[in-house]
């Protein structure tokens, strides 16, 4: 399209109708966009086949029920997507327990099924692909469409040894988790997605139905500010099923299946490890 290859001033102009007046970058292929009337926008080029139509319908999806604060979609093209941008500030208590609660009512929003979602049936996560096609039953889906094609992926490049896929294989075959209906997943909530300002606002999804357990274990894999209070307001607004601490290890084997096909063999060690814990719980 005209809207220029990497030519972020090019693509709000285009996309917006705004005169830009200068260009930050903020990370690889993001950048903040200053304009003539004052406003800051932020122009994301990803030229993956349906990676920012899935983003712009997760981004739509998650702010339907008025739950969680996320950026709001000014324009967007199959390459460039541009938001309003979000001045951060230092993590805060009160921020975090808000948090907690706003992802609770997002879960409780629920999902038509598990793997449902309002984009493309072809998603991503971060720079991986993944399928979002709706399923009735969790722990099946978890495992064909979560697990399965991320461990084939690594055992196939040789980042997972034999015996840890047999490990992960024999926790495969015995899932047992309380049902709960399909929740609105972020979908990608590590704490890199979270911005903190006044309140925390949600970046990058890969939106979809899951089990509300794997949002908050993603969000604990990586490290979160405050993540106590985040939990504890969560758990007190919407309470947990019983033992869900014993499951984190569970829900975290998919992101870290995810990270051992993007980033290689170190990951893989703590999917077998996370594996092993949830095979002990």
């Amino acid at each position: 399209m005209g809207a220029g290859e990497l030519n972020p001033a090019a693509a709000v102009a285009e996309l917006t109708g705004l005169t830009p007046t200068g260009v930050h970058p903020l990370a690889d292929h993001v950048f903040e966009v200053d304009t003539e009337d004052g406003d800051l926008v932020v122009a994301k080029y990803d030229p993956r086949q349906g990676a920012v139509d899935a983003e712009v319908a997760g981004l739509r999806w998650l702010a339907e029920p008025g739950a969680v604060a996320v950026p709001d979609v000014r324009a967007h093209d199959d390459r460039w997507l541009i938001m309003e941008q979000i001045e951060p500030s230092a993590p805060s208590t009160v921020a975090a327990e808000d948090l907690g609660r706003r992802i609770a009512d997002l879960h409780a929003a629920g999902a038509p099924a598990y793997g449902a979602s309002t984009g493309p049936e072809q998603a991503w996560i971060g720079l991986a692909p993944m399928r979002c096609v709706p399923s009735p039953e969790w722990a099946h889906w978890y495992v064909t469409d979560r697990i399965a094609p991320y461990l084939r992926n690594a055992a196939d490049r040789q980042l997972i040894d034999r015996d840890g896929v047999s490990t992960i294989e024999t926790l495969c075959g015995r899932i047992d988790v309380p049902h709960e209906p399909p929740a609105r997943l972020h979908g990608d909530l590590w704490s890199g997605n979270v911005v903190w300002a006044r309140q925390a606002w949600l970046i990058d999804p890969a939106a979809h139905g899951g089990h509300r357990e794997t949002d908050l274990a993603m969000l604990a894999l990586f490290g979160c500010p405050h993540l106590d209070r985040v939990i504890a307001a969560y758990d007190e607004h919407r309470p947990l099923a019983d033992g869900w601490q014993a499951r984190v290890p569970l829900h975290q084997l998919f992101p870290l299946l995810v990270h051992t096909v993007l980033f290689g063999s170190g990951y893989a060690r703590q999917a077998v490890a996370a594996a092993q814990a949830a095979l002990r719980a």
